[in-house]
């Protein structure tokens, strides 16, 4: 079994819809600029209200990816 190593960072996702998509919608654009992303653990859910309706969702993430080896980019 491969040895791997992580590093961590955090995201916050926002969408108009609903938590699974701003929840998608940080994986998606993370996934531009970093390879390797293996899970994502959420920490915090929160919203803004505006005229007294849910008017966008953020979520916090924890997103782990794999540091790799040249051989692996």
């Amino acid at each position: 079994m491969q040895d791997k190593t992580y590093k961590l960072i955090e995201l916050v996702g926002v969408s108009d819809e609903s938590i699974e998509t701003a929840i998608r919608n940080a994986v998606t654009r993370a996934s531009r600029s970093l390879k390797g992303m293996d899970w994502f653990q959420v920490l915090e859910t929160r919203g803004l209200i505006s005229d007294g309706k849910v008017s966008q969702f953020q979520v916090t993430l924890k997103v782990g990816f794999r540091i790799m080896d040249e051989s692996e980019i």
